[in-house]
């Protein structure tokens, strides 16, 4: 059981980035996943997540209107489309699990974590 978060680099203020989560072992449709970043000297963050079912969504405030969460069951895999990026967004990005299958940004909700992936938003 593993999930692979991969997409991140370094990108200039106003970018945009996709990271993608991609499953393996299981299979992403009964979970919700969530997105969180964790930035050098603050706490883990959530960012986005999206349920398993209704496709329900939540956003941080910091990055509504900005990134957008979607899922491929087909292809295992959930993304977080990240536009109009901001210094502020640089962090090292994850990728969660929850058998719960409900929008929860509590990380204790979660089962499975992916690595990380470094964003950095810089000129």
């Amino acid at each position: 059981v593993q999930l692979q978060a991969s997409g991140g680099g370094l990108v200039q203020p106003g970018g945009s980035l996709r990271l993608s989560c991609a499953a393996s072992g299981f299979t992403l449709d009964y979970y919700a996943i969530g997105w969180f970043r964790q930035a050098p000297g603050k706490e883990r963050e959530g960012v986005s997540c999206i349920s398993s079912s209704d496709g329900s969504t939540y956003y941080a405030d910091s990055v509504k209107g900005r990134f957008t969460i979607s899922r491929d069951n087909a292809k295992n895999t959930v993304y977080l489309q990240m536009n109009s990026l901001k210094p502020e967004d640089t962090a090292v990005y994850y990728c969660a699990a929850s058998r719960g299958g409900v929008v929860t940004t509590r990380a204790s909700r979660y089962d499975y974590w992916g690595q990380g992936t470094l964003v950095t938003v810089s000129s």
